[in-house]
């Protein structure tokens, strides 16, 4: 009985940062254009493939709890209007 409550408990740390997923609004300073990501854009050149390096700049209010949530602040954000 002990088992399956510690082998419950453990699957339940597991999954709860799946839970507690965030999305941030970025404006990518090279583009003008913002996108939604799940890490938080510190402002510093990021490695990607193509030897470019974007800088991503946090726009918004924050972390959103939903990647709709955050396409839906994108929207009304001032920095990502064409």
């Amino acid at each position: 009985m002990h088992r399956y409550a510690l082998a419950a408990a453990f699957m339940l740390v597991l999954s709860t940062p799946a839970l507690a997923a965030e999305f941030y609004v970025a404006l990518d300073t090279a583009t003008n254009e913002c996108r939604v990501v799940t890490e938080r854009p510190d402002d510093r050149p990021t490695v990607v493939k193509d030897d470019s390096s974007p800088s991503l700049k946090m726009v918004g209010s924050g972390a959103y709890k939903s990647e709709a949530e955050a396409q839906k602040a994108m929207q009304a954000i001032t920095e990502c209007q064409d």
